[in-house]
């Protein structure tokens, strides 16, 4: 993504920036899945495909890498939403609006 990825940004255009990327990468992908779609049962992500996105929203976003524990507890859309924005408010990236 652009430079504007990691400054400062609004929790919605976080929150549809992160969708995109799941969906983009999703085997079974669709722009209708709701955010409590599960990556694995609805949208058909396998254990590589999931080590894919964790590696791209860690590019994207410039998170850290993910832990197990946490990564096994992200399950749905809303899920991988709420990790990323976690992070970059964590780091003064998320302003209001």
């Amino acid at each position: 993504m652009t430079e504007s990825t990691t400054s400062t940004m609004t929790e919605a255009d976080a929150r549809a920036s992160v969708r995109a990327v799941v969906l983009e990468l999703a085997p079974n992908g669709d722009e209708s899945a709701a955010p409590d779609a599960h990556l694995v049962d609805d949208l058909g992500f396998h254990s590589l495909a999931l080590l894919e996105l964790a590696f791209t929203l860690e590019d994207e976003f410039d998170l850290p890498p993910i832990d197990e524990a946490t990564a096994r507890q992200i399950t749905t859309i809303l899920a991988v939403e709420n990790h990323v924005v976690r992070e970059l408010t964590e780091r003064g990236e998320i302003v209001a609006g």
